[in-house]
Formats: structure tokens, sequence, C-alpha cells
């Protein structure tokens, strides 16, 4: 839920009706998204047969986006699951909060929103690096309340462009080798967090949130200016200068993490290690 590079998207017109929106989503973007989205819970047995979901909601487009498609595949009755939108309120901004809200109900998404003072906290317990202890502490208290609620998994927007910046980021500035993976235990190990829009690029969600007329959340965060990682945003414009002068280049680095020899790797380590 945590997207860490803020950047405002302008519609291109009012929001569409909420049918319309939806059937964009099997037909204008029945390849570049849709498609994408059903290959990866094929690919990685996301959604299994009993399954409790949770839809991590940020307001962000991914996670509007996120939901839309589960609401979709509900419709295939020969998949046996439930789900359940919930956002973490971390101290929006009433204005945020309330755009937040009208997209939700313009959108049909049915949302428990949980409300916190993370940011509040964040500011005065970490003044240096508020973003590292706001990201740790929305991750707990979203998880503890998900498995609260009875959920056994948690769904989140993380896109193709997101494992690939987080490789990077990893490699560049942490020393170490390892991405967002398809589905991985939580912390506790009593949930499974799944990310079904792995295969699915920004640029496609961003053209599918402009031409329908959603106007997402930005990021709302509170935090100074200044006081926030600029990695990501780094990693970001020159993953854009590589891929304009090498087309492909993206595609590449998410391959590679699907591709590791180990007999051509020194210090390797399991995940308990």
């Amino acid at each position: 839920m945590v997207n860490l590079v803020c950047e405002a998207i302008i519609p291109d017109g009012p929001m569409k009706e909420v049918k319309e929106i939806e059937n964009s989503i099997r037909t204008t973007y029945k390849k570049s998204i849709w498609g994408k989205f059903v290959k990866a819970v094929n690919d990685f047995d996301l959604i299994e047969d009993g399954d409790k979901i949770a839809i991590g909601v940020s307001g962000g487009k991914d996670s509007l986006l996120l939901v839309k498609l589960f609401h979709e595949l509900k419709k295939d009755r020969s998949r046996n699951f439930e789900f359940k939108a919930v956002s973490l309120n971390p101290g929006f901004r009433e204005s945020d909060l309330s755009n937040f809200k009208r997209n939700l109900e313009n959108l049909n998404i049915d949302c428990a929103i949980i409300d916190t003072n993370i940011w509040e906290i964040a500011n005065e317990k970490a003044k240096d690096y508020p973003c590292f202890l706001c990201a740790k502490m929305r991750r707990g208290i979203l998880y503890k309340k998900v498995e609260e609620l009875g959920y056994n998994k948690l769904t989140l927007g993380h896109h193709f462009d997101d494992v690939i910046e987080t490789t990077m980021i990893n490699m560049f500035y942490a020393g170490t080798l390892k991405t967002m993976t398809p589905k991985v235990k939580s912390t506790s190990g009593n949930l499974s967090l799944i990310r079904p829009l792995i295969y699915v690029r920004e640029a496609d969600i961003i053209e599918y949130t402009k031409e329908n007329g959603i106007r997402p959340m930005n990021c709302g965060c509170t935090i100074e200016a200044g006081r926030t990682s600029s990695k990501r945003r780094e990693v970001k414009d020159l993953l854009a200068s590589l891929e304009e002068k090498n087309p492909g280049i993206k595609q590449s680095i998410f391959n590679s993490m699907r591709n590791i020899n180990l007999d051509y790797v020194f210090g390797y380590s399991g995940g308990d290690k």
C-alpha cells in the first residue's frame, strides 16, 4: 500500500459511469491489464478454493484498479473465494479522505477504513527518517487487522515496474539481490501476501485511470518535502532513461529474477539466514 513516489494523475475528462469502467477492463484493457492479471493469478496459484482475501486499498491508481479486477474475477463462478477491500487511514487530510471516499462510492467499492495516527507518530519519533517507521507501522497494523478479520490472504497493488525498481534499489543501496515476489508469507506467518498485478505495467494502469476519468489519491503524505526517500524516484528516472535508449531493458531485469543461476552466485543464503 505504500508508494514512495507521489505523482498526480490528471484524468482526460470526468469519471465515466462505473459500468463503462468495468467493461473497459475486459475490452479496451483486455490484453494489457485483464489478461496479465489473470495470467499472474494462474501462474502463481494466487487464488485458491475457499480463500478469504483482503485487498489493501491506499486510494491510489493501483489499488483502485485491483479492486475492480477482483470484481470482474468474481464473475467467474468456477472460482470459490471471498474478498473485501480494506484501507488504512494513516492521517489523511480531510480533503484527501473525502476524495478517496468519493472514488469508492463512484466505483462501487465497499471498503472498510481503519483510522490511525501513524503519520503523527512517525513525524514525532523518527524525525530524520519518518518513512521507514511509517511503512513498518502501516504493515504491522494492516497485517494484524486483516488477520483479526479472518482473512488468510492480503493482496497488494504492486505492479511490474515496482518489481523492477525494488530489484535495482536493493542492488544499488542495500547490496542484496532480492525483489517483490508474487506470493510470500507475512512476518507473522499467518497471512499470505499476493501481488496479482506483477505482470501489469504502470503505464497501462495510468492510461486506464486517465481514460476512465478516475482521479486517484496522490498519496496524501503529510510528511514535509525533503524528508522522504528519493531513492525510488532516482531509480525510476534511471530506468526510464535506459528503456528509452534500450527498449526491453525493463523486461530483461524482470526476467533476470526468474532466471538466477546459483552456480554463478557467491554468498547465497536461504531466506531464514
